[in-house]
């Protein structure tokens, strides 16, 4: 019997140090440089499209393309998505005016257009797709904010949520695909006041270079004018 409960203990520590091991796991790797690492394209990986969307009162459709997810016989897909043969055919889910998934792009049509164009021509990992509705309907400003993942910041070899989560915008059409928030610091969150037309978002910059992000490190605190046609990055210090 107690060397049936020094088994468990044994078991126990173990599964207690492969966690603390797995949650350390850096999210930044520094070279030399330490410069942003950008990986190529998967080409193993079948690429595939949802049916498009359209956002309410705006005049493009919007194609999530995504990878072909393959799951074990009696596993359930991610979004609840359909399947066949154990292979989910859906790779993103519509809230209201957000689109999230773990996308390897967006395509963008005008409505009285056979032409699509894609959001991004690098290897890039989309989480959120949110287009700002409110702004538009006050400013005439069509704007989609977008949290994503676009570098391999932890040199794994592959971009993926393990790597530093950032900011980007653009115009409804796709065009003028914009980071705001800066290289090598993650995003923590986002907001909109509506009342003064502001995107708020924090970030944290891993200033000690231990490969986390963590209470040592320093938040910073900015925001962008959405009624203004150029997107500035002001930074304000509530603390």
């Amino acid at each position: 019997m107690k060397k049936y409960f020094k088994y468990i203990a044994l078991i126990l520590v173990g599964t207690v140090i492969s966690c603390r091991e797995e949650v350390q796991k850096p999210k930044v790797s520094y070279g030399a440089s330490n410069k942003v690492s950008v990986t190529k394209a998967d080409t193993t990986q079948i690429e595939i499209a949802d049916l498009p969307i359209q956002m309410e009162g705006t005049s493009y459709l919007i194609h999530p393309v995504g990878d072909l997810r393959v799951f074990e016989r009696g596993s359930k897909a991610r979004y609840g998505s359909s399947s066949v043969n154990d292979v989910s055919f859906t790779i993103s889910n519509l809230g209201e005016y957000e689109i999230t998934g773990y996308l390897q792009n967006l395509k963008f049509q005008k409505v009285d257009s056979d032409s699509i164009r894609p959001l991004s021509d690098k290897p890039i990992l989309i989480l959120t797709a949110t287009y700002l509705k409110t702004v538009a309907d006050k400013t005439h400003n069509n704007v989609m904010v977008y949290t994503l993942t676009d570098s391999d910041t932890n040199k794994d070899g592959k971009i993926d949520t393990s790597d530093i989560k950032t900011l980007y915008l653009s115009d409804i059409s796709g065009e003028n695909f914009t980071k705001v928030s800066a290289d090598l610091q993650e995003l923590v969150d986002w907001s909109l006041i509506e009342s003064k037309n502001r995107l708020y978002f924090r970030t944290i910059e891993d200033t000690n270079q231990n490969g986390q992000f963590d209470k040592n490190d320093v938040l910073h605190y900015n925001y962008i004018d959405l009624a203004s046609k150029k997107w500035e990055v002001k930074s304000y210090k509530p603390i």
